[in-house]
């Protein structure tokens, strides 16, 4: 058991519990997944980009990346329906808990000029969506191996019910949010 998991099972849940006035183990909200997508247009003109990304992306996460499709064509972005158009790895159980721990604990302190994470990208059922701008800040990228700087979303799925209950329980297990 990984060590936010166990931090999880032994002192958030008791805490959670008393916040929140649960009277089942089973209402207190949890993480469910973490879905991690790169979404890049210019994949589809450039085969080996895909390639050092899908590579990077698995670095990152410990887990092989899946091809995202465009599903129709449009001609005005000189896109195919097929083509591929970007990357996506979804992290469950102890990957999931081993990725968090080292987005909180190493990769956001190496952001230049974070003053927190935005409290606005909830999504009204307790889910939270984070955007961070380049793969560099993850110490697992080699700065002199990287062709191209991108982006990633990644996107915090809970069980909470509420905006406000997966708020605390992102902010318990350690992520660092704007006051």
């Amino acid at each position: 058991m990984d060590r936010l998991e166990k931090k999880y099972r032994e002192q958030l849940v008791p805490q959670l519990m008393e916040r929140f006035g649960y009277k089942s183990v089973m209402q207190v909200p949890r993480l469910e997944k973490i879905v991690v997508n790169i979404g890049c247009g210019d994949m589809a003109r450039e085969a080996k980009l895909a390639d050092t990304l899908q590579a990077d992306l698995a670095q990152i996460t410990g887990q092989k990346p899946v091809l995202t499709r465009a599903r129709k064509s449009i001609s005005n972005f000189k896109l195919r329906a097929g083509m591929i158009v970007g990357l996506k790895v979804t992290l469950r159980r102890q990957r999931m808990y081993e990725f968090f721990d080292r987005l909180v604990s190493v990769a956001i302190p190496r952001i230049r000029d974070f003053r927190g994470a935005s409290t606005r990208s909830f999504d009204g059922r307790g889910n939270y969506s984070l955007s961070l701008t380049e793969q560099l800040i993850f110490p697992e990228i080699d700065y002199d191996q990287v062709t191209k700087v991108q982006g990633m979303d990644v996107a915090f799925v809970t069980t909470a019910k509420t905006d406000e209950e997966g708020r605390e329980l992102l902010r318990l297990l350690g992520m660092p949010f704007a006051s």
